[in-house]
């Protein structure tokens, strides 16, 4: 059952990490934005990278199941200088995108840069200054014990601007996603 887009939409943002993922997920009424629930995936007690993959994919799972997205949005790895962290980054992403096209969820990915000036106004922010202003758009005293968990809530909250705004842009979960929004285009 689909919900209508205007009404009600609830969109699971993830930031990941082999380390710590963080996780953030939000209840858009019309252009309204409140908290579900944030916090935290924590990894660094397991030594097999193998392991840590599993545990990403089970989870984002389970928060899918337990909070039934509409969408996953996603903090796309950033460009860095130890190729490693890059390739182990990008594998944990690939489990979380996993995890949510396996229940034909759709998924957005938004750069570290792109979310922060959605949320703060500057692409430069501090982790700080994003939990700072999640506190204050979404109206939650709690600080989080990672700040991983307001970077989840982040890229939640940034996905609901985009969608808000007359982007134009759209993304399919798959070939017949794009079909059914454009038969008119599909011969």
């Amino acid at each position: 059952m689909l919900k209508e887009k205007a009404k009600e939409r609830i969109i699971l943002g993830i930031d990941p990490g082999t380390v710590v993922l963080g996780y953030g997920v939000v209840k858009e009424t019309g252009k309204k934005v409140s908290l579900q629930t944030l916090g935290v995936v924590k990894m660094g007690h397991l030594d097999d990278h193998g392991l840590k993959l599993q545990r990403i994919f089970k989870k984002v799972l389970a928060l899918i199941d337990e909070y039934n997205p509409d969408c996953v949005a996603l903090e796309a790895p950033f460009y860095g200088k130890n190729i490693q962290v890059m390739l182990k980054l990008g594998r944990a992403q690939g489990m979380a995108m996993a995890a949510a096209l396996s229940r034909d969820i759709p998924i957005f990915e938004y750069s570290p840069r792109k979310i922060k000036q959605s949320v703060t106004g500057h692409g430069n922010a501090s982790k700080e200054q994003v939990a700072a202003m999640l506190q204050n758009l979404l109206g939650f005293k709690e600080t989080p014990e990672f700040l991983d968990a307001t970077d989840g809530l982040a890229v939640a909250v940034c996905h609901s601007f985009q969608q808000n705004t007359a982007s134009g842009s759209k993304s399919y979960s798959g070939w017949s996603a794009f079909v059914k929004d454009n038969e008119k285009r599909v011969r």
